[in-house]
């Protein structure tokens, strides 16, 4: 589980973010790096423009010429997360054909940014959600949905070729899926222990597979 998701996070960080120009979007996306980590340790209410900044060695001033508020800087990074994960997601379907193997891809995508001692950035977003732009809300949002599509049609298959059993639509465990793996990150942060994480996750997706006879 770990290789395949590692190497969907390797391929997925090739990912252009915009046309920029060489100097231009270098500087562009070293801000989006140092913000995307400071969100996933802090939170977005967490950091200001000043942390990047002394971070970067950069003016304010610098950073607001690339992202004239902070709620252009959270969009951006919901936007280039949100890209980077679809790609994470295309590497799964390409290097794995079953279904239980796709979902175990999947969480080992939660499980990498753990060891980094972060947090997935969509679900430290929707922990601010009420105090976020609503550019950063409709992102916030589509991420989601685009995850449980994304998984819906990995049940779906799994349910066609009795690879995986569940109740209920696969819409509705596709739900459950993305907020027992959002919570079981949440639970582990505070102990330091992927393991922690590792175990709900198996626990969760080991419910749902079975032997194909």
């Amino acid at each position: 589980m770990r290789t395949v998701a590692a190497r969907a996070q390797n391929r997925s960080a090739a990912l252009p973010v915009t046309n920029t120009g060489p100097q231009e979007g270098g500087t562009r996306s070293r801000i989006l790096d140092v913000a995307e980590r400071l969100v996933q340790v802090r939170g977005f209410n967490g950091f200001s423009y000043a942390d990047v900044a002394a971070e970067l060695a950069l003016t304010k001033a610098s950073l607001h010429y690339h992202f004239p508020g902070k709620a252009e800087l959270g969009e951006a990074l919901m936007t280039r997360y949100a890209e980077r994960f679809a790609e994470a997601l295309s590497v799964i379907d390409g290097d794995i054909a079953e279904a239980p193997a796709k979902l175990d891809g999947y969480a080992g995508l939660y499980a990498d940014v753990l060891r980094e001692r972060r947090m997935c950035l969509c679900g430290m977003l929707a922990a601010e959600y009420e105090t976020l732009a609503a550019p950063i809300r409709d992102a916030v949002i589509a991420f989601l949905d685009d995850s449980e599509l994304w998984l819906e049609g990995v049940l779906e298959q799994g349910r066609k070729d009795a690879s995986l059993r569940f109740s209920g639509s696969a819409r509705e465990t596709a739900r459950s899926i993305v907020s027992g793996l959002e919570g079981a990150m949440l639970v582990a942060r505070p102990y330091g222990e992927v393991e922690r994480f590792q175990t709900a996750a198996t626990q969760l997706l080991s419910s749902l597979a079975q032997r194909v006879r």
